[in-house]
């Protein structure tokens, strides 16, 4: 096999990796967000909806965010806390990004705001973090 080969097939590989742990940590994220009452806001990105509508645009945002984790931490997934720390450092990462910047721009919020629903985005954003890392170990540690 070419080397670029190789690397296509290492980076297709550690791609639905991550997707498969951002869903994971998509899904755990989610339940927290629905005790919260928040999946009705994430359904305003797309026009609204409901809970269940909300629950299906996290899990898409979960899973292309996911994606790029497994891209960016694939190379050392199978080591526990290297992708642990990166995991979280990648959670709390997106929730600057999405969570206090892109999702309130979209829907005509102030951005930064740092109130009780952005303190617990924040722990959301960091259990997501946690688990899809861990998930993406998990997966990585698996013969292929």
């Amino acid at each position: 096999m070419s080397t670029i080969a190789h690397a296509r097939s290492h980076a297709v590989t550690h791609a639905w990796r991550g997707v498969v742990a951002g869903i994971a940590g998509g899904i755990v994220f989610g339940i927290l967000m629905a005790m919260m009452g928040m999946l009705t806001t994430i359904a305003m990105l797309v026009g609204g909806g409901g809970a269940v509508v909300g629950g299906l645009v996290h899990l898409v945002i979960s899973a292309g965010i996911g994606l790029v984790f497994g891209l960016l931490a694939g190379s050392f997934a199978d080591r526990l806390w290297p992708v642990l720390g990166a995991g979280l450092v990648y959670g709390l990462a997106w929730w600057v990004l999405g969570g206090l910047v892109l999702m309130p721009a979209m829907l005509g919020m102030p951005m930064f705001q740092l109130n009780q629903a952005a303190m617990m985005s924040l722990v959301g954003h960091a259990v997501y973090g946690l688990v899809a890392a861990g998930a993406l170990y998990g997966l990585s540690r698996r013969e292929v």
